[in-house]
């Protein structure tokens, strides 16, 4: 739920700065924030792949499930990484 909401506050901010960008700015920035959700939706479903893996509750978690979510981690912010530069580029253009 909090995830959603920092996506919804952030998609606002970017709207309301994106209102003087021009049409090919706003197409980009629009990949850009395609490559960051989908980069989150794969990330999601290997945390979600490395929870069915330690199906022992006791609080810790495997070392499979943690090197798991490590990579769903790294995915995550090669994603973030990868948008962001999509972003610069297209800031870039404006000027």
């Amino acid at each position: 739920m909090k995830k959603s909401i920092m996506i919804l506050a952030a998609s606002l901010s970017l709207a309301t700065v994106g209102a003087c960008d021009g049409a090919t700015e706003n197409a980009q920035e629009d990949q850009a924030d395609a490559v960051r959700e989908n980069a989150e939706v794969q990330a999601d479903a290997m945390e979600e792949k490395a929870d069915a893996t330690d199906t022992k509750v006791d609080g810790m978690d495997s070392a499979t499930e943690n090197k798991m979510e490590a990579d769903a981690q790294a995915v995550r912010e090669k994603g973030d990484a990868k948008a962001d530069a999509m972003e610069d580029a297209a800031d870039k253009q404006d000027k």
